[in-house]
C-alpha cells in the first residue's frame, strides 16, 4: 500500500530575530567573561543564520512591558524567568502555531476536510500542557471528537521523523485513514545569557516555528499529492549520548550541544545511512549525489558542512538545508519539514525525484527517511490556501469568527 504527504504547510510567529542584533545584546551582558564574550560573537557569527523568529514579543527593541521578564529594553539587560513563566508563554503562545499550521494543511489537501481526520499526532519538546495541543487543535478545526490523539514529547530535533512513520503505519493498518502531524517548537523561550558554550551555541542556533502534514493511502481523485512516503530507519550512534541532551532546569530548559557533535555525525553518517538505502537494491550502492534531493535537518552550518564533504553532496542539494537555516534557524523537530516543503516547492524535473531526508538529535539519534516527490504544488499566489484562494491567517479568522490584522512578520528587534 502506498501512503502519501498530501499537504505540508508551515507556520511562524510574528516577530522576526535579527541576528546581528542578537549578538550584540548577548555580548554586552554584565556577566560574561570575556571568553564567554568571544564565544558569543564567534557562534552567533558563524551559525550562518540571519533571521529567525519567536514568540516572545517582548523580545523587541520598542517592547515597553511593565514588568518585563525576558529582556529589558531600558537596561539591555537580559532577565531570567522561572521555568513556569516559560512554560506558560508556551502554552498560549504554541496553541496559535499547532492551529494555524494544522489549519493551512487541512486547508491545503484537496479532497479532504476536518471531519476527514482520523488520526492526530501532536509534537513539541518546548514545553508542556494538558488538555495539550492535540485537543486544541481538535477544537479549534473541528475535528470529530472521537478522532485517534497521539503526543510525542521531549523528542528533540528528530521527532517529525516518528510522527511521520506512525502516520504511515495508521495508513497502512487502515487504507481509510487521515492522518494530521503537527510539530510546533518555541526554542526561544528558553534563551538565557550564560558563559557556557552550550547554552550559547544554543541561544546562537535556536527559533520557534511549526508545520503540518496530511498524510493518508486513500483515493482522493481530486488533488495530486506532495510526496510518497517510502521507509524509515533509526539509528543510534556508538557515542555521544553526553554530547547532545536536552534537560529541565529551574530557568528553563537547558540545551546541551557539544562541539563535538559535527565530528560524531562526520563518523557515522554513512554507517546510519545503510539501513535505509539497503532497503531497495536501486539505491544500494549508489552515489549519494546520485539520490536526487537530500533533506537535511539544519541542526547547525558546521553540521550540514560535515554532512556535505562527507557524502559528497553537490552544493545545489544543500540549497534547501542552508537556505532554512539561514532564514528560519533551527526550529527543532519542525526543521525538516521546512527542508522538505522547500523541496516540494521546487519546479519538476525529469525522472524520479527522489528525497533522502535525515535530523539528529538526543542520544545520539539518526532518524533516516526516503520520499518519493510526486509534484510540485499547483500554482497560485504565495501564502494562499489552494481551496480557498484567501491567505491561511484569513481563513484562520473566518473560522473563529473573528478578525484579525495580518501579522507583518517584520518586526524589528533586539536579536
Amino acid at each position: 500500500m502506498t501512503v502519501y504527504l498530501r499537504s505540508l504547510e508551515t507556520a511562524v510567529p510574528p516577530t522576526v530575530l535579527i541576528q546581528s542584533e542578537a549578538r550584540d545584546v548577548f555580548a554586552a551582558q554584565p556577566g560574561l567573561t570575556r571568553l564567554g564574550s568571544r564565544l558569543v560573537n564567534t557562534c552567533f557569527d558563524s551559525a550562518a543564520i540571519d533571521t529567525r523568529y519567536t514568540a516572545v514579543s517582548e523580545l523587541t527593541k520598542d517592547s515597553r512591558a511593565d514588568e518585563p521578564q525576558f529582556f529589558d529594553p531600558g537596561t539591555g539587560l537580559l532577565l531570567s524567568p522561572s521555568t513556569k513563566v516559560r512554560n506558560d508563554i508556551f502554552g498560549r503562545e504554541a496553541t496559535k502555531l499547532f492551529v494555524e499550521s494544522a489549519r493551512a494543511a487541512v486547508n491545503a489537501c484537496d479532497g479532504i476536510d476536518s471531519l476527514d481526520i482520523t488520526h492526530l499526532v501532536t509534537v513539541s519538546c518546548t514545553g508542556f500542557f494538558n488538555p495539550g495541543p492535540d485537543y486544541k487543535i481538535v477544537r479549534a478545526l473541528g475535528l470529530n471528537p472521537a478522532v485517534q490523539r497521539y503526543h510525542l514529547g521531549f523528542m528533540g530535533c528528530y521527532a517529525a521523523f516518528p510522527a511521520l512513520r506512525a502516520a504511515k503505519s495508521f495508513c497502512e493498518a487502515d487504507p481509510d485513514a487521515v492522518v494530521l502531524v503537527v510539530c510546533a517548537e518555541l526554542c526561544s523561550l528558553h534563551v538565557r545569557t550564560s558563559n557556557d558554550p552550550d547554552t550559547i551555541m544554543g541561544s546562537a542556533l535556536f527559533a520557534d516555528g511549526a508545520a503540518a502534514a496530511v498524510i493518508s493511502a486513500r483515493d482522493i481523485p481530486d488533488g495530486t499529492p506532495l510526496l510518497q512516503l517510502d521507509h524509515f530507519e533509526t539509528v543510534l550512534t556508538p557515542v555521544g549520548e553526553e554530547s547532545m541532551a536536552w534537560n529541565i532546569g529551574d530557568q528553563g530548559f537547558e540545551m546541551v550541544l557539544g562541539n563535538y557533535v559535527p565530528h560524531i555525525i562526520d563518523d557515522h553518517i554513512i554507517g546510519a545511512l545503510e539501513p535505509l538505502l539497503s532497503r531497495e537494491e536501486s539505491l544500494h550502492g549508489l552515489p549519494y549525489r546520485d539520490i536526487t534531493h537530500w533533506a537535511i535537518h539544519p541542526g547547525g552550518r558546521s553540521i550540514l558542512d560535515k554532512v556535505q564533504s562527507r557524502l559528497q553532496l553537490t552544493d545545489e542539494q544543500l540549497v534547501p538545508a542552508r537556505e532554512t537555516l539561514r532564514n528560519f534557524g533551527n526550529m527543532s523537530s519542525a526543521t525538516v519539514l521546512f527542508v522538505l516543503k522547500h523541496i516540494a516547492e521546487l519546479p519538476p524535473q525529469d525522472g524520479d525525484e527522489r528525497i533522502c531526508s535525515m535530523a539528529f538529535g538526543p542520544g545520539l539519534t539518526v532518524e533516516t527517511a526516503m520520499f518519493t516527490k510526486v509534484r510540485a504544488p499547483l500554482a497560485g499566489p504565495a501564502g494562499q490556501s489552494r481551496k480557498s484562494g484567501k491567505s491561511d491567517q484569513a481563513s484562520a479568522a473566518e473560522s473563529d469568527g473573528t478578525a484579525r490584522e495580518e501579522s507583518p512578520r517584520t518586526e524589528p528587534s533586539f536579536i
